[in-house]
């Protein structure tokens, strides 16, 4: 019998014993390689952060601590809720909530359904839609303070061109912005066909997801234009609307640059005072920083109260 040999078999010598399993990185070495690999995005990202906190972030923190402060003589006080007793006494206030209240509902009855129906009628043209689209846009590209003296001059009671037309086919003239009844009215067309551009396009661009086989079914159940639109568009393209309303109210309660240079922003009888135009007055008229400060901190509230109750109510429709 042969003694047992010594030398590896051919078998062992090839196994091999596996390296050990590499842990998991430090996760302070991986910051760091993914910071030098974004050191480009970082930095723009760091930009706009830097941007908002001066220009935005700042600006609201300041105004919620000047709402409780007064300046007189360059010594700063706190008044408590001094300001806010202030702006609600004044008379003007109640009336400038009213006034943008019904400059709100005017402004969705003609700035929420005119540019939807624009898109529809858009919609609806199978050739030429780019220049549509560029037509209805051109408004938008307009300088806001060029498109508004354009319809102070069509405004014009002596020889504005809507009074021009109003004559011409036996109509009578109209004092649009000199009678306190139809002044607000005359604002929120204006402010209409200014801002309707970009609304249209969000509209058609929704319009256009919409799948034809919904607009054939609904053919072929003999719907008509109207009922296609109510059953099909509509429903389609509720959250494109839900949106754009949510956006044009909280839009509409901050208007300002339309009635200040059109009636100088009080208006006829203070008919076209809004909120933001009080605010106005109160900083740079009245010198009373903290007031407005007051009544821009109540409008904020106001507004995001709105903004939160609607997107509760949205999300309850959902479930």
């Amino acid at each position: 019998m042969s003694a047992p040999s010594l030398t590896p078999s051919k078998a062992a010598s090839h196994r091999r014993t596996p390296p050990p399993a590499a842990g998991p990185a430090p996760s302070k070495g991986r910051f760091g390689r993914s910071l030098r690999r974004n050191l480009t995005a970082h930095g723009f990202l760091i930009g706009a952060v830097i941007c908002f906190a001066v220009f935005s972030w700042y600006p609201m923190v300041r105004e919620f601590f000047l709402a409780f402060q007064k300046t007189d003589g360059g010594q700063t006080t706190w008044v408590g809720l001094d300001n806010l007793t202030t702006v609600v006494n004044d008379p003007a206030f109640w009336q400038a909530w009213r006034n943008t209240l019904l400059f709100t509902v005017l402004a969705l009855v003609l700035g929420f359904a005119v540019p939807f129906a624009a898109a529809v009628v858009i919609n609806e043209f199978h050739h030429g839609q780019g220049y549509l689209r560029l037509l209805v846009y051109l408004p938008v590209m307009l300088p806001p303070v060029a498109a508004v003296l354009l319809f102070k001059y069509l405004y014009d009671p002596g020889y504005g061109l809507l009074n021009e037309l109003f004559g011409a086919v036996g109509l009578p003239e109209q004092q649009w912005l000199q009678d306190p009844d139809i002044s607000m009215l005359a604002v929120v067309v204006a402010s209409t066909w200014m801002n309707m551009g970009g609304a249209t396009l969000i509209y058609l661009a929704a319009l256009q997801g919409i799948p034809g086989e919904l607009y054939e079914a609904a053919e072929l159940d003999g719907a008509g234009l109207f009922r296609k639109i109510w059953h099909v568009t509509i429903p389609q393209t509720r959250l494109i609307l839900s949106l754009m309303l949510l956006m044009q109210v909280i839009a509409t309660m901050q208007v300002f640059v339309e009635p200040f240079l059109l009636t100088g922003g009080a208006g006829p009888e203070g008919s076209t005072t809004t909120v933001v135009y009080l605010i106005y007055q109160y900083a740079f008229n009245f010198n009373n920083y903290g007031a407005a400060a007051a009544l821009g901190l109540l409008l904020l509230v106001l507004l995001a109260g709105f903004s939160a109750a609607y997107v509760k109510l949205s999300r309850a429709e959902d479930e």
